[in-house]
């Protein structure tokens, strides 16, 4: 099966993954995909996503296949669907990052074997949802009724997309915190309701004192057209070690990474900062996610 939108799980199957990733993780289960070959197709830049797939895949005792844009045939100007179905002949399954909305639905769409999105533009990224969902479990132990405050450049960030969605079918109560024009899409989000009933709240200034968990992304600079309004924008929601006063004392803050300057290097050594252990959690769920599509 494919994964390219976290929509393509039912909340049944999302637990299971989480499950599957809780046992990994305590060293009780590990998926045998011996055989196998996982290709990484990433066409723009990626740390966590990529390089936790791969160790997911070695885990699993899969083989690697890393293809490299700047490397390949595209420089003579072959396309998108050409590569795709000829990198299907030499892997079992493909993880894809494509900048472009769609592009990884498309390479479900022509090839047989399972594809799975690593972010495809601002639309969605369901493996970093399910970390999201797994870290908000494995640190609150539970999902239901928690107060998530997601906050930076909400309409723009894809993490963030998935993550209400995923948020909402698990019954958590959302505040949305967002500078005046980078609002999640208002469309969406009634879409969201719609189908979950979304407790959503949103605000326009950092406010995160009522917050369980606080997940963070960063406010683009590239999205302004004045240098100085975005510099002063970032510094308005730049979270300060002095700002966790009137926190909660087992806040956990979040963030997809690369963090830049939307969290200050000292909070890194503080009992709330848990982004880096978020990331370590790629490895154990992407080896569930493996086993997942590949057994369908």
């Amino acid at each position: 099966m494919d994964l390219i939108s976290i929509r393509d799980l039912e909340k049944k199957e999302i637990k299971e993954i989480l499950d599957s990733a809780e046992e990994i993780e305590a060293g009780k289960k590990k998926p045998d995909l011996h055989g196998k070959i996982l290709a990484t197709l990433f066409f723009e830049p990626s740390t966590r996503t990529k390089l936790s797939f791969q160790s997911a895949a070695m885990r699993c005792g899969m083989q690697t296949l890393d293809f490299s844009p700047e490397t390949s045939s595209l420089k003579k100007g072959e396309s998108f669907h050409d590569t795709i179905k000829t990198v299907e002949g030499y892997a079992d399954v493909l993880a894809i990052r494509h900048p472009k909305e769609g592009a990884v639905r498309l390479a479900a769409d022509v090839i047989s074997k399972p594809v799975v999105n690593g972010g495809d533009g601002g639309n969605q990224h369901p493996t970093q949802t399910l970390i999201d969902l797994f870290s908000i479990r494995k640190i609150k132990g539970k999902m239901e009724q928690l107060n998530v405050t997601l906050m930076g450049d909400l309409k723009h960030a894809r993490t963030m997309r998935s993550l209400v969605y995923g948020l909402a079918m698990f019954g958590s109560n959302v505040t949305l915190v967002s500078p005046k024009g980078l609002e999640m899409d208002s469309t969406y989000l009634e879409e969201v309701s719609k189908k979950f009933g979304l407790n959503v709240k949103m605000k326009d200034k950092p406010e995160y004192a009522d917050a369980d968990v606080l997940y963070v992304c960063r406010i683009q600079a590239e999205r302004f057209a004045d240098p100085y309004e975005a510099k002063s924008v970032q510094a308005k929601f730049m979270i300060k070690k002095e700002d966790l006063k009137d926190a909660k004392k087992d806040l956990a803050i979040l963030h997809p990474l690369p963090k830049i300057n939307e969290i200050e290097n000292s909070i890194d050594e503080m009992p709330q900062a848990q982004y880096f252990k978020q990331a370590h959690y790629g490895v154990p769920l992407r080896m569930a996610v493996l086993e997942h599509v590949m057994k369908r």
